[in-house]
Parts: structure tokens; C-alpha cells; sequence
């Protein structure tokens, strides 16, 4: 088969690494990609956001499978070009991606389906959400309704960091409405299921690290790190989200006309009332797929063609005896402003140490080297018999890698263990 993945993280590098395993892979691109994808994955100059020129490629290449990574070209219609043109593609149509692309949609489908999630209220003016957050005080969760590159969420204790909230949500990305939500109290944890619509296969669920620092403080990152499996998210728990929740919201997007194809995120908190919707992703999440496609012990891609193509039902997920750890190294002051193009070394060192892949994120090829070109710039990710044993195996790869413009979290995995 011949594949193009979309997009440049690490989860694409992860999605890379997974499909170039495939013994039906005969042709793989990526378009951008990142100086780690290019050593598997011929990585193209091509604007993944440009449906024409996605689509345009593929017919010239014959490309049989295109796969969307992350949620931008989703909501820039590229899904449907393609489909729209005959080209078979992993992922959601826009519509149905607008589960995560609008987090006031979402709300509605979960209140339609009734599936548990938060009590909310939604408002297009900062002045509307500053009066109802003054009336009902904090704590209170304030999320960007837009796509904000998984840093459009604020959990204010403070009714002052509620206003600041509002405010640095309507003038950033995403910030055309501002959705405010009752604090749920728990355990957070991260789902992912495949479907074509109709059948769901069950993949993993993953806990990941979204603050910034150690002891989970300072402020929200799209992921500093990342395992699977959660101990805290049980077999009985995932009984219930998937008869609860995954089941419920896909009936209520068939209803709608737009049925939901590809991979779906559903983003929990584990009350003491049982698992509540806290948000949805129409893709893989990031860091999650770092640890989540390592412990996969089946051939990912014919279940991502099975996905586009409607046949999902009678195929089966295997999964490794094994837990899978990721920990973030980011550029310092990420998630503020960062510099790009220092040198990273030790890499290859790192990816010696058993049971290691380091999966690249924000890099790019310099001088015959590798060196930084974004936030969150490298996943270092082990397996290991249990979490513990894949912690020690990730930190000690961790310390291989020289470079004094990174930082990362020493906490990794604190919850599980």
C-alpha cells in the first residue's frame, strides 16, 4: 500500500513508525514531517491544511490510505476533499470532527446522548462569561470553544484567574466563544477507540501529564508525558464508557447525518460518580500515542484501512504483555515563548538503551544533525514488563540526551505508582 500521513508531531511519528512496520506498506510519505520521520517516511514540502494540493498529490502518486494526524486539516475540510475525489482516508469527515473542533458541540451530542459530562455554559462575549463567572465564583474550568493546540483550558480556582482566563482566551486562538464548566473531581484518563461509524474497537486507555512542572504545577501544555496502561482506568470503568458514553455519541452522530469514522480521544474524569466526559479528539492524543501504538501487537494499518473502508467489524486489537512510558523533553519556556534551532545530541545514544524509541516532535535536520524547531521536540518512550520498569528505562534514555536548551518532567507516571 501507499500512505501519506498528515501533520509533524509526534504523534505522526509514532503513526509513521507504527505503519512502516506493516508488511503491506510499499510507499510511505509524510507531509511535513520532522527530521525523526524522515528516516522512515519520505517527508514532503506540502501544506497538510491545503486540500487541492493534499489531494492533488495523491491522485498524481496513487495513494491508496491517507491518514490525518492532527485536528487542523480535520476542520480544514481536507478529510472531505479527499473523499470527495475517491481517496480513501483515516479520519473524520469536518463535521463529525467538530466534536472536538467546537466544545459547545460536543456538549449538545453529550447532553443529546446523555452521556456524563460537566454542567456548562457557553458565551461569545468576554463581558457575558465575566458576569456569570463573578455570579457563581470558582473554581470553574474556562476552555477556549475553538481549537487552541490543546492549551485553550484553564482551571481557575481563583475568581481572578477566571477573568485573566477569559480575557487571554478571546484575543488567542480558538477564541471566538469561551465555554465555562462545573470542576469535576477525580482522576483524569484518556480513551481511544477505532470505529467506521458503526463498529467500535477498543484500543487503550492512558494517563498523561498535562502541566508543565513537577508535582503537576505551573500551566497547562498539550503534554508533558504520558503511559498506558492507567491503572486507575479498570475493565469495569471501561465497560461503563463505552456502554455510557462511546455508544451513545456515535448513535447521536449517525442521527445527525454525520457519522463519526477513525480514530476517537474521549477525555475522562474519574468521579466518584463514575467516568465523565471532560472533552473529545477526532485523532490520536499527544503524548498518548507514543505509549499507546508501542504496546499494539497487531498490524495497525489494515485497521486504519478498515476504518475508511466500513469493514471494522470482525477485526481484533492484540496488545503486548508490557506498559509503555513517554516522558516530554520540551524547549524551555514552553508553553511561553521558546528558541528554535539549537543543536540536539545523544539521540541515537538514547535509543540504544532496551526496550527505547524516541519519537520526534518538534525537530528538524540541521548541518547534518538534529536540532530544535518547536515546543515539545522530543518523546522519549520505553516499554518495560510494568510502569515502573518503563519509567526506569525512559529516564535513563532521557539522560543520554544533550541538550542544555530542554527541559522535562522527573514525574512521569507519579500517579501509578
Amino acid at each position: 500500500m501507499r500512505v501519506l500521513v498528515l501533520g509533524s508531531g509526534g504523534r505522526e511519528h509514532a503513526l509513521c513508525w507504527s505503519i512502516a512496520r506493516s508488511p503491506l506498506l510499499r510507499k510511505l510519505w509524510c507531509a511535513p514531517g520532522n527530521a525523526g520521520i524522515s528516516q522512515i517516511a519520505e517527508c514532503l514540502d506540502l501544506d497538510p491544511c491545503d486540500g487541492g494540493a493534499v489531494v492533488a498529490f495523491c491522485a498524481r502518486e496513487g495513494v491508496d490510505l491517507l491518514v490525518v494526524g492532527p485536528e487542523a486539516p480535520l476542520e480544514a475540510g481536507v478529510s472531505d476533499a479527499a473523499r470527495a475525489a475517491g481517496i480513501r482516508v483515516f479520519g473524520p469527515s469536518r463535521a463529525a470532527a467538530m466534536l472536538e473542533v467546537s466544545k459547545t458541540f460536543a456538549k449538545e451530542v453529550c447532553l443529546a446522548a446523555k452521556a456524563p459530562t460537566a454542567a456548562h455554559a457557553a458565551f461569545g462575549t468576554p463581558d457575558l462569561a465575566k458576569a456569570y463567572l463573578t455570579e457563581r465564583g470558582a473554581p470553574m474550568v474556562v476552555k477556549a470553544d475553538g481549537l487552541a493546540a490543546g492549551k485553550g483550558v484553564v482551571v481557575a480556582e481563583t475568581t481572578d484567574e477566571g477573568l485573566a482566563a477569559i480575557d487571554a482566551i478571546f484575543d488567542g486562538p480558538g477564541g471566538g466563544a469561551v465555554v465555562m464548566e462545573e470542576k469535576l473531581v477525580g482522576e483524569e484518563a484518556s480513551y481511544f477507540v477505532l470505529t467506521d461509524g458503526e463498529t467500535v474497537l477498543p484500543l487503550a486507555g492512558a494517563q498523561d501529564h498535562k502541566r508543565a512542572f513537577d508535582g503537576d504545577d505551573g500551566p497547562n501544555t498539550g503534554g508533558m508525558g504520558a503511559y498506558s496502561p492507567a491503572p486507575a482506568f479498570t475493565d469495569a470503568i471501561e465497560r461503563r464508557v463505552l456502554a455510557e458514553i462511546v455508544e451513545p455519541v456515535l448513535a447521536e452522530m449517525r442521527a445527525r447525518g454525520t457519522p463519526y469514522s477513525g480514530v476517537l480521544y474521549i477525555g475522562l474524569m474519574l468521579t466518584g460518580a463514575g467516568p465523565q466526559v471532560i472533552e473529545f479528539n477526532a485523532r490520536f492524543g499527544d503524548p498518548e500515542c507514543q505509549c499507546i501504538l508501542p504496546r499494539l501487537d497487531t498490524d495497525l494499518l489494515p485497521l486504519l484501512v478498515a476504518c475508511a473502508d466500513g469493514s471494522l467489524a470482525g477485526q481484533r486489537a492484540a496488545w503486548k504483555d508490557a506498559a509503555c512510558l513517554t516522558v516530554v523533553v520540551a524547549a524551555r519556556g514552553y508553553p511561553g515563548a521558546y528558541a528554535k534551532g539549537e543543536a540536539i545530541g545523544g539521540i541515537t545514544a538514547a535509543e540504544a538503551a532496551e526496550g527505547v524509541t524516541v519519537f520526534h516532535a518538534g525537530t528538524a535536520a540541521r548541518d547534518g544533525g538534529i536540532a530544535s524547531n518547536g515546543g515539545r521536540v522530543l518523546g522519549v518512550t520505553a516499554l518495560g514488563p510494568d510502569i515502573a520498569a518503563a519509567r526506569e528505562r525512559a529516564y535513563g534514555a532521557v539522560a543520554r540526551i544533550d541538550w542544555p536548551g530542554g527541559f522535562h518532567r522527573a514525574d512521569i507516571g507519579w500517579r501509578a505508582l
